[in-house]
């Protein structure tokens, strides 16, 4: 009986640990969690002549960040993305998905202090690496770039430099 009643008291505290542990933590307000709160607004983007619109929320008690990609008049692309700081490793990811079909998958990171997201894929065996910066991000507006390295980010080539204006 007494090995029973300690097998019982040694589950209850195994099971108090787990529970412990795996007790979630609501809400995003930590500085890492509002790394890419700049770029919540409605904006207007413009690149090559013409103009987008891309509306960036929060959601999900701050901890997500939604876009809304709608492409210039004449383009069909729509895209949307989500982010997040993960904290179980302790860097931001991104998802983005649109209405070719597209899936692409990021990790934050920086560039000389800009914030980034980049991804690494591989296309006829070779690996490419992509990323989007922001750059020169003021209250008002901000540079996106869009890049591209075949040489494991040594360096990068630009393929899209989108000015954003903030409408709200």
């Amino acid at each position: 009986m007494r090995a029973l009643t300690a097998t019982a008291f040694a589950a209850t505290l195994v099971a108090s640990a787990a529970t412990a542990q795996t007790t979630p933590t609501y809400g995003c307000d930590t500085p890492q969690s509002r790394r890419y709160d700049f770029w919540v607004g409605e904006w207007e983007l413009s690149h090559s002549g013409t103009k987008s619109a891309n509306r960036i929320t929060k959601a999900l008690d701050g901890c997500v960040i939604v876009e809304q990609f709608t492409g210039a008049p004449g383009t069909k692309l729509d895209g949307t993305s989500v982010s997040t700081y993960d904290r179980a490793t302790r860097r931001w990811r991104q998802t983005w998905v649109d209405n070719t079909g597209a899936y692409l998958d990021f990790v934050g990171g920086a560039d000389n202090g800009d914030p980034t997201f980049e991804r690494e894929f591989v296309r006829d065996g070779k690996a490419i690496r992509q990323r989007m910066v922001f750059r020169d991000v003021k209250p008002a507006s901000l540079k996106w770039l869009w890049q591209s390295s075949h040489d494991g980010g040594k360096t990068w080539s630009t393929q899209w430099e989108i000015d954003y204006k903030r409408l709200k």
